[in-house]
């Protein structure tokens, strides 16, 4: 599989989740983000990433707003925006996951699945990465009563990867790229039995619908990247282009999460930083 795209009209995107504060990660990835619409001559657009009600929270939203704003990056849609794509928060977009999965289901790229948590850590073989999901060892890929389920609630869906097969893709910053599916990922949840969409699922899907052209983000998802060009193929959706920036790193080289408060863009401000030197200091640690 290849990616390929003729863009004729840039269309960027800011898709930060609200599950904590915007760290110096964020600030270099979103400011190389706007950079290349500029470039471009395109569009921004901000979509708040908050499927996951347990974790994202209220103040979270409004703090990435306002830290995006303070460093200096403007978006051309989104919050505040307005554009033909709102609602541009994915909490909001149910539906159009929902058809999603319809198609999936109907065209039987995925599956219910019925393990546990228990079931998974005893039988799972760990990828190389310890961030990312365990391989499936494939206990229900057998199961055949996926068009009983009218709706995705109960179990988690899997996505059925073609085992074998190299998911080829040419990054715009770290060039080259394949991941073989069934070795370095294996059957991957588009829709958790809590009957929220999975990351993968929403990701690909508002990627399409709202024509993203080009996608900047961390180096952290290229493997994402390979499972989500098999959920825009089922779908026949033409991929986007992906840009992917080196991580920021912290001072032990650990790669800088949401936990890493001191790092923080609010934190920073409140020591008094300016924009430019948050984003200097964010270079600095790549």
């Amino acid at each position: 599989m290849t990616l390929s795209r003729a863009a004729v009209v840039y269309r960027g995107r800011l898709a930060p989740s609200p599950t904590g504060l915007l760290h110096l990660g964020h600030a270099r990835t979103f400011w190389i983000a706007a950079q290349r619409a500029r470039q471009h001559g395109g569009s921004l657009i901000l979509r708040n990433e908050d499927l996951d009600p347990q974790r994202c929270c209220p103040e979270f939203v409004a703090a990435m707003y306002e830290d995006l704003a303070w460093l200096g990056i403007e978006w051309s849609e989104g919050p505040d925006r307005g554009g033909p794509f709102a609602p541009y928060s994915q909490s909001e977009r149910r539906l159009h996951y929902l058809a999603a999965w319809q198609r999936l289901r109907d065209a039987s790229w995925i599956y219910p699945c019925i393990c546990s948590r228990k079931d998974l850590a005893a039988a799972a073989s760990a990828p190389n990465d310890s961030d990312d999901e365990p391989i499936y060892p494939g206990r229900c890929r057998s199961r055949t009563e996926a068009a009983e389920y009218q709706q995705p609630a109960g179990v988690n869906w899997r996505f059925r990867v073609p085992d074998g097969e190299t998911i080829l893709f040419t990054d715009l910053h770290s060039g080259p790229q394949g991941f073989v599916a069934g070795k370095d990922f294996g059957d991957f949840v588009v829709w958790r039995r809590d009957d929220v969409p999975a990351y993968q699922l929403a990701v690909a899907v508002d990627d399409a619908l709202m024509e993203i052209t080009e996608v900047v983000r961390g180096a952290d998802l290229l493997k994402s990247t390979a499972r989500q060009l098999l959920i825009l193929r089922a779908l026949g959706y033409d991929p986007p282009a992906y840009y992917h920036c080196d991580l920021v790193r912290d001072d032990s080289g650990a790669r800088m999460a949401k936990r890493h408060d001191a790092a923080s863009i609010r934190n920073l401000r409140e020591q008094g930083r300016t924009p430019e030197q948050v984003l200097q200091e964010a270079a600095r640690k790549t």
